[in-house]
């Protein structure tokens, strides 16, 4: 709690305290160092067959987040990973002394419970307690049922406390290791080797961000935390690994928003032999086997509700394929825009309503265009294809245009979900864009990287998926923090 909310909960953390000092006093062990369940919650109720002539024995451990007083016995709720079970106690079964006991429990205690199930009246699988272990006392209430964490920081800080109380939370903070989990299977399946690569660099690269900076003492030396895996990860395609990914954690030392935090989650995947179209097919073929085998809508579609647009966002209908030059095109409504003046351009971006520093480049105009007023419209899925070449020195430029080069960006809902491209392989041309991109700041090239390169890479496709992104996508998240368990938060008293 910070200094401004005063702790709400002190009455009733003295009496737990009380509760445990009588507990102890009394010879019992309120921190048990184990318990064994037989079945989770979600195994117990699935072990229940209605119409069987047998009875089901199971013990199971979980959180008393309910508990209905019914007198001579008790009706309780246990949470655990899987979810919630209900138990049943009586105090004609387990004994004048364990109901008693039972009654000194409060919401928020661990415990375990063997019994057998059966279903109750109201047709609620239930499982009948023959006995039950206090297995952790819990000292602080939990939040009130319907008013939950009110304080919004409160949720991030105190994610554990959020999961337990907040079943949407819970339901999309499950969701996501499995959204992982089925990612790896994905690729696996196609022969993608799964490989790890260094958090600390030498030389922060594969990217335009700020990296975070660190000193290691044994070596003497500064070291940057990675902004992306891409040039690791691409030198071992020289090495001869042709299929290669990793999902790693990246760190950048810019802006917090709805679709930043500094330290985030990234699926880089290269692919020898292959080029931006082959990463358009896989990421179309990866997204729909997530929408259909993870996700499950309801309807056995593959559509996604977008609530901020309140548009459902179809993964089964064709994608739509469009270049960026013409996007800015028509929202310009200039058929000549890459033809004007840096003046004419920063005047266009003025009347769509946009500031711009006429420091900038003609192509940072530009892209504010499409990040302000383009890419916030386009909702279903969209390739977005040959971007300007300043935008990414890492790519092969058009063969028809080399004023772009011939990369895609997907963005669905408003925000873009992967990048990828058809690899840069030629040494001295990544060496001539390493250089424009760097301008003076020479050092910050990877010039083993380059070395690299210069004993041959093959041809191949890349892409980046924002692991975080798409969370908020698939689980319909309004923000990145709702899909991290620990976002980034200023340093602050629980």
């Amino acid at each position: 709690m910070s200094d401004a909310q005063p702790d709400l909960s002190h009455d009733q953390h003295a009496v737990r305290r009380q509760k445990l000092a009588e507990l102890r006093a009394a010879g019992t062990d309120p921190f048990r160092a184990s318990f064994t369940p037989t079945h989770s919650s979600a195994q117990a109720l699935r072990a229940h067959v209605a119409g069987q002539d047998y009875t089901v024995a199971a013990a199971v451990g979980g959180r008393l987040v309910t508990i209905r007083d019914m007198g001579k016995s008790q009706f309780v709720k246990i949470l655990d990973q899987d979810g919630q079970i209900q138990l049943y106690l009586k105090r004609d079964v387990v004994g004048e002394a364990a109901y008693a006991a039972f009654k000194r429990l409060d919401l928020g205690d661990i415990i375990g419970a063997e019994g057998t199930l059966f279903v109750t009246k109201s047709g609620e699988i239930t499982l009948k307690v023959d006995r039950f272990v206090l297995l952790a006392k819990a000292l602080r209430p939990l939040p009130e049922k319907w008013h939950g964490l009110s304080d919004p920081e409160q949720v991030y800080r105190q994610r554990y406390l959020d999961v337990i109380v907040n079943a949407e939370s819970r339901a999309r903070l499950l969701l996501r290791p499995r959204i992982v989990s089925h990612i790896r299977r994905f690729l696996e399946d196609r022969r993608f080797l799964e490989l790890e690569t260094p958090v600390l660099e030498a030389t922060p690269g594969g990217a335009a961000a700020r990296p975070f900076k660190t000193h290691h003492n044994a070596l003497g030396a500064d070291f940057f935390l990675r902004i992306a895996t891409e040039l690791r990860l691409k030198r071992m395609l020289v090495g001869g690994f042709d299929r290669v990914f990793e999902i790693g954690r990246i760190f950048r030392n810019e802006g917090v928003s709805r679709k930043h935090n500094p330290e985030f989650t990234m699926l880089e995947v290269y692919e020898a032999y292959s080029d931006y179209r082959g990463m358009m097919r896989l990421v179309r073929e990866l997204l729909e086997s997530l929408v259909r085998d993870v996700v499950r809508p309801a309807d056995g579609s593959l559509r996604l509700r977008h609530a901020p647009s309140g548009q459902d966002i179809d993964f089964g209908a064709p994608w739509r394929e469009v270049r960026y030059k013409d996007l800015i095109r028509e929202a310009t409504g200039d058929a000549d825009w890459f033809a004007r003046s840096k003046a004419d351009k920063i005047a266009g971006a003025e009347r769509l309503g946009l500031g711009v520093n006429p420091a900038w480049e003609e192509f940072e105009i530009t892209n504010e265009i499409f990040s302000k007023r383009i890419e916030p419209t386009l909702i279903q899925p969209t390739f977005v294809t040959h971007l300007p070449r300043e935008l990414c020195p890492l790519a092969k430029l058009t063969a028809d245009d080399p004023s772009t080069i011939d990369v895609f960006e997907l963005i669905i809902g408003g925000m873009e979900v992967a990048p990828a491209y058809s690899e840069q392989n030629d040494p001295d041309v990544q060496r001539e864009m390493f250089e424009r991109q760097a301008g003076e700041e020479r050092q910050n090239i990877d010039q083993d990287f380059l070395l690299a390169l210069e004993h041959g890479m093959p041809p191949a496709g890349g892409m980046g998926i924002g692991i975080d992104r798409l969370c908020i996508l698939l689980t319909g998240a309004e923000s990145i923090r709702d899909v991290i368990l620990f976002p980034q938060l200023r340093p602050g008293a629980t």
